[in-house]
C-alpha cells in the first residue's frame, strides 16, 4: 500500500476509537504528527492503534507504563498531550 493511501487508514483508525475521548487523543496526536513519521514510526503507530484505548490514554496520561516495545519518539510525543484540542 502506498504512504498515502496508508496514512488515510491510519487516519481514520485513529478518529474512529468508539469514545470521543479517544477520538479526541489518538486522533489528534495523529493529525499533529502523523504525517512526518519514518515508515519505522508509522508500523509502531499501527501496532500500537490495536492496543485498548484505555490503555493507551493511561499511557499518554501517565497513570501507567507503556509497554517497552512502544518506548521511543511515538510515546514520548503522546505523554506531551499539546496535540489535544482544548475548550475554551
Amino acid at each position: 500500500m502506498d504512504r498515502a493511501t496508508r496514512l488515510k487508514r491510519l487516519h481514520f483508525r485513529a478518529h474512529h476509537r468508539g469514545t470521543k475521548e479517544a477520538d479526541l487523543l489518538i486522533g489528534g496526536f495523529f493529525d499533529a504528527h502523523g504525517t512526518a513519521w519514518s515508515e519505522e514510526e508509522m508500523v509502531l503507530f499501527e501496532a500500537l492503534l490495536e492496543e485498548q484505548d484505555v490503555d493507551i490514554m493511561a499511557w499518554a496520561m501517565g497513570t501507567d507504563v507503556a509497554p517497552e516495545r512502544y518506548a521511543g519518539s511515538i510515546l514520548a510525543a503522546l505523554k506531551t498531550l499539546n496535540y489535544v484540542p482544548t475548550l475554551n
